[in-house]
């Protein structure tokens, strides 16, 4: 029996002209709400490795292109490549106003754009894709945690960069599945796919721990007395360092494992009408020609 190349025809991965550069320019430093100092660390330092991680990702799905033979995924790696290419700039140019409050954002950019070209030359193809594949289930799972949960919201703080973490986290649960449909459609093997995943928990985790401690240590704030503490106790409770959380990540693992075994149709429905329905709070930031 042959296994479908896409679990989902009827879905959509539509590619917005968006820009966020304007109004990312007046956000402050400590822009996580109250301004706390470890969450603002935190997201600065995942944005630092969006642009050169999501052309990775474009690289690792566009070698394998033309072996993707269902029309439906091969609609879906067109919009899987508009959406990726855009993330990239957008994190670029916040990247951009980082650098000028003082984060170390580009020397992580250059160390994390050094790092994949050397794994992908090295590494086999199957391998990069199959390293794309469970860096999307990291990004739609915390996505996920963004969509739906409020609390998750209200930390990120300043309205233009939640703005930039909404719009992202949509397009990225609604390509969710793309990357890992084109790994089994090509015959991505289930060893090489958890293996991957179980290497990269490890690997990513522990590198933006140890981009975070960098970026806190170049911060004055860091050593205001009873800060970095109480800091640090509001992200221990916060959704994003959850039980729950770390289970839908382990899951990945499960031997009958697909991304869309946890439907958010209807989440992934109502942000789009929310963003960019007839009253969308982003049609601002779309292109008059998107």
């Amino acid at each position: 029996m042959t296994t479908p190349q896409t679990s989902a025809a009827t879905r959509t991965v539509p590619t917005r002209r968006i820009s966020f550069e304007e109004s990312l320019q007046t956000v402050p430093k400590h822009f996580a709400r109250n301004g706390d100092l470890v969450s603002s660390h935190i997201m600065a330092s995942l944005s630092a490795v969006f642009p050169d991680g999501e052309d990775f990702f474009v690289r690792s799905v566009r070698t394998y292109r033309d072996r993707v033979t269902d029309p439906d995924l091969k609609r879906q790696v067109t919009g899987f490549i508009g959406q990726e290419a855009v993330h990239g700039r957008e994190h670029r140019a916040f990247n951009d106003h980082l650098d000028t409050l003082g984060y170390p954002v580009k020397a992580f950019e250059r160390f994390t754009k050094k790092g994949l070209q050397v794994r992908e030359r090295f590494m086999p193809a199957s391998s990069n894709l199959a390293a794309t594949a469970a860096l999307e289930h990291f990004t739609a799972t915390l996505a996920e945690v963004i969509l739906t949960q409020p609390e998750a919201r209200d930390m990120i703080g300043n309205q233009a960069v939640k703005d930039l973490f909404l719009w992202h986290a949509l397009e990225e649960s609604e390509h969710k599945a793309v990357a890992f449909d084109v790994y089994k459609a090509v015959g991505g093997s289930e060893r090489m796919r958890t293996f991957t995943m179980n290497l990269l928990t490890f690997g990513f985790i522990t590198g933006m721990v140890v981009q975070v401690i960098i970026s806190l240590l170049g911060d004055r704030t860091t050593y205001r007395r009873g800060k970095l503490w109480r800091s640090l106790g509001r992200v221990k409770r916060s959704p994003f360092v959850s039980k729950d959380l770390w289970h839908r990540l382990r899951d990945y693992n499960r031997a009958d494992f697909h991304p869309d075994d946890h439907d958010t149709t209807e989440l992934v429905e109502r942000w789009r009408s929310d963003l960019f329905g007839d009253h969308g709070t982003l049609n601002d930031k779309l292109s008059s020609a998107a």
